[in-house]
């Protein structure tokens, strides 16, 4: 049995989906018996915790051979990065009375850098759960590919896509969420000891450019990326409703700077997704 959160999005969902056809039992850890609907008719068993609740999360990870973490996305984070932190020190306080024989967490490129970007609170998890006693890996995963999504309107009517990863030609470490899915299954499948790091990035990396010459033969369409001013940003973002664009404007200077970068980038494991399979996929869902 492997307790999985983030079970309702695109990774955890591909972890319990890898897992459930190697003939594997699944704990989907979900925030309602409602979300978890779907996965107990695929014969799951649910577990409803909130990710904010110790108690109900040590029940989840309790009495299984592994578990799965995903920390919640928060894209626009208090200046102190409080609500990750406050999230981080309920999982450990989890784990560390569940004691599972090991974990499995959803990690970053670049959880490592010094400098300040919205991917440090990936960086505190890695800091606070790698302490604990059991086994536990970080599998630090490129950019998903799948952030194209909101390119698709953008390519399919304009021909325009604003691009934030600059200058165009620069080559991106990018993966496929199906990648991250399947190599976090297999990682809950193998014995290790102590604290692991896992780096992964897709068959080849992908610059600005590629992804709007991809779209172009996928739409049967001209289609070219525009950079967006960098002096722009934090107003844009800010009338998108951000609160604190700050931390991730940081993260973007540090993907177009090359400080964002996997610590051991010649020692990366390569995925097998393509761009062409991922950019399909997108274009046929949002239709």
């Amino acid at each position: 049995m492997f307790a999985i959160t983030g079970i309702t999005g695109q990774v955890g969902g591909v972890v319990a989906r890898a897992l459930l056809a190697a003939g594997k039992d699944v704990r989907a850890v979900v925030r309602s018996a409602a979300k978890g609907a779907q996965w107990k008719e695929q014969g799951c068993e649910i577990a409803v915790a909130e990710m904010s609740d110790t108690q109900a999360l040590s029940g989840a990870f309790s009495g299984v051979d592994g578990v799965f973490i995903l920390l919640p996305p928060n894209f626009d984070p208090s200046p102190d990065f409080a609500e990750s932190r406050h999230l981080v020190g309920t999982l450990r306080d989890a784990l560390k009375q569940a004691n599972p024989p090991k974990v499995v967490c959803l990690s970053t490129i670049g959880a490592q850098a010094a400098q300040p970007n919205l991917l440090q609170q990936l960086g505190y998890m890695e800091q606070q759960l790698g302490s604990l006693p059991m086994p536990i890996a970080f599998l630090r995963a490129g950019w998903f590919i799948e952030n194209a999504a909101w390119d698709v309107e953008p390519a399919r009517t304009a021909g325009v896509i604003p691009s934030f990863l600059q200058p165009l030609d620069k080559p991106v470490p990018m993966v496929a969420t199906a990648d991250v899915g399947r190599v976090a299954a297999s990682m809950l499948q193998q014995a290790w000891t102590g604290k692991r790091i896992v780096e992964l990035e897709g068959p080849r990396r992908i610059t600005p450019n590629d992804l709007a010459n991809t779209f172009a033969r996928l739409l049967g369409k001209d289609v070219r990326m525009e950079t967006v001013p960098r002096d722009t940003w934090e107003a844009l973002f800010k009338s998108q409703g951000m609160k604190n664009p700050v931390p991730r404007m940081q993260m973007l200077d540090g993907f177009n700077e090359g400080w964002i970068e996997f610590e051991t980038p010649d020692q990366t494991i390569k995925g097998n997704v393509t761009l062409e399979t991922v950019l399909q996929s997108l274009i046929e869902r949002v239709g």
